[in-house]
């Protein structure tokens, strides 16, 4: 990856705060008294003022209450990338980071609160890249808000894939058979014990922005970054995100729920950089790899169980675990040759992916090559590989 050059101490003793004692909670507190001024008053925040205040919260000494409206204040003020910038930092620096014995990995990176609106394929990505010699790691979480929904750790217990793999045994996961997942309570514990908090703060966060991008199984030469958005604004965000974290090249695709599977029946849009060089756009299609189809996305079963009540009352909107078990079920068909919309969502994503790393001229050969291992079994048996 890219050399990070975090901005240096900052010689201003309001902003020098340490990550916990009374110096931090002053410092929380002035940032408070910035961000939570109204409308009109409200001032940003410098990346020293963001990245202190983001440290003293993930030092466990923050009040929860101050902790709440500093990030909801920001929320509704706006979060500038010098405010995100700084509160990402803050993340990798409290994280365990590992490099792997490989020369380049992808981080495929999909929203951490799930899926509630179709059936997810994208937890099974890093299995095709791998069988196609490019090393992948995925990550994410068990449940966040505000969606509550179907995301990769449930999705792969569901299809007997261990999930609490600690950093040193995902990193040697990744060399040995070319793919990991990776889950958030283990490589950023700081972070993950802020989850009952969000969960009752309800609404996103700065978190939700930052936290999948602190890239936590590195390649020895680079480390490429594959997420999805769905809002316009977002791309350039993610872009300034992406450029902190050190990411030698990012894509970003619009992706149904920001996901990194764009819809299956009308054009998409990818922004993309390699090394230094701008943000670019580039149009997608499905009919550029064949597929055609009458949804955005594969759609939920009619026959999913009533969703639950989550243990402080927030209603779900479906069936996590449910959802998760569907989703596992048509994964491992679709590694195994089964053709339908989760093998074609895994062809165009991960074609996708081939593409912008150069490892095929066009897209309908990496295409083909995606259906080729698919067909063959061979992505099935290095999913099986990680049981």
């Amino acid at each position: 990856m890219s050399e990070i050059n975090p901005q240096a101490a900052v010689a201003d003793p309001a902003v020098a705060a340490t990550d916990d004692g009374l110096s931090g909670r002053l410092h929380l507190r002035a940032c408070i008294q910035k961000v939570a001024t109204g409308p009109e008053y409200s001032k940003d925040l410098s990346y020293d003022e963001a990245y202190h205040a983001m440290r003293h919260i993930l030092s466990g000494e923050a009040d929860e209450v101050q902790t709440s409206i500093y990030l909801i204040a920001l929320r509704m003020k706006r979060e500038t990338d010098e405010e995100n910038r700084g509160t990402l930092q803050a993340l990798i620096d409290t994280a365990d980071i590992n490099t792997a014995a490989v020369a380049e990995v992808v981080d495929i990176s999909d929203p951490y609160d799930g899926y509630t609106r179709g059936v997810p394929g994208s937890t099974f990505v890093p299995v095709v890249l791998a069988a196609l010699g490019v090393p992948a790691v995925l990550h994410g979480l068990n449940a966040v808000g505000p969606k509550f929904g179907a995301t990769h750790h449930k999705i792969l217990q569901a299809a007997g894939i261990k999930t609490t793999l600690h950093p040193h045994q995902a990193a040697q996961q990744l060399a040995a058979i070319g793919w990991t997942y990776i889950d958030q309570a283990q490589f950023a514990p700081r972070l993950h014990a802020l989850i009952p908090l969000r969960q009752r703060m309800i609404k996103r966060q700065i978190l939700t922005t930052c936290e999948t991008m602190l890239a936590p199984l590195r390649g020895q030469q680079q480390t490429h970054y594959m997420g999805g958005y769905v809002h316009k604004a977002y791309p350039p965000i993610y872009a300034a995100l992406a450029r902190q974290t050190g990411f030698d090249s990012a894509m970003f695709i619009r992706g149904v729920e920001g996901g990194v599977i764009p819809s299956l029946q009308q054009s998409g849009r990818l922004f993309y950089y390699h090394g230094e060089a701008a943000l670019e756009q580039r149009d997608l299609s499905p009919a550029d790899v064949d597929i055609s189809a009458t949804t955005r996305a594969i759609p939920l079963p009619p026959d999913l169980p009533a969703a639950p009540i989550i243990a402080d009352e927030i209603a779900a909107t479906v069936d996590s675990t449910a959802l998760a078990e569907r989703a596992a079920a048509l994964g491992i068909a679709a590694l195994g040759g089964q053709q339908g919309l989760m093998y074609d969502s895994l062809v165009y994503s991960a074609s996708i992916c081939l593409s912008h790393l150069g490892k095929y001229t066009t897209l309908a050969e990496a295409a083909q090559a995606v259906r080729d291992v698919l067909d063959s079994g061979e992505a099935l048996v290095i999913l099986r590989a990680a049981a």
